[in-house]
């Protein structure tokens, strides 16, 4: 049997993330060249920009927003070139130590490392949340009561997938399961 089990987890280097910092890059662009062609009182009849915009309050408006669009986007695709939030849960028999590592912002605390002796820990718990925007998320839970999230932040998962990736980490580790009823 094998005695170590390594889940990776994917950070911001999702495809939902490359698409929505295309799409708000090229928005926040076009606003903010529809504001400067105001103020230089550019004339391009066209479908993308009217000559009869003015340049206050509207031209200033869209230079605004465009601007805001831009610094959006590059701090998305800053998260993404950084990986932000990738990393691993690492559940190991042999040594009786879990592991949970995480890649964060570029600097001082770029890197988050935690171990967990097996014998802190007491149980695998579920948090399920429906509403407007539903959580499903597995939680290794110690005995000193703290909670420490071992999903992925994103797109919830299905509720069989979660009950089931819960039950192979209580079964590779030996212990219970909290919050399924």
């Amino acid at each position: 049997m094998n005695q170590i089990k390594i889940d990776n987890i994917l950070g911001s280097r999702r495809l939902s993330n490359y698409w929505w910092a295309t799409i708000v890059l090229f928005g926040g662009f076009s606003f903010f060249i529809v504001g400067i062609f105001s103020y230089l009182k550019i004339s391009n009849n066209n479908i993308i920009y009217n000559s009869s915009l003015l340049f206050m309050p509207q031209g200033a408006i869209m230079t605004f927003y465009g601007m805001t669009g831009i610094l959006i986007s590059l701090f998305l695709w800053y998260t993404i070139i950084f990986d932000v939030g990738s990393g691993y849960n690492e559940f190991n028999n042999q040594t009786g130590i879990v592991t949970i590592f995480r890649l964060g912002f570029p600097g001082k605390n770029r890197i988050l490392k935690l171990q967990y002796k097996l014998k802190e820990i007491s149980s695998i718990k579920i948090n399920i949340q429906e509403g407007l925007s539903p959580k499903r998320e597995i939680y290794l839970k110690t005995k000193d009561k703290r909670e420490i999230p071992l999903t992925k932040v994103g797109e919830p998962v299905s509720l069989y997938d979660i009950e089931k990736k819960a039950k192979e980490i209580s079964t590779f580790l030996q212990i219970n399961i909290e919050g399924i009823e």
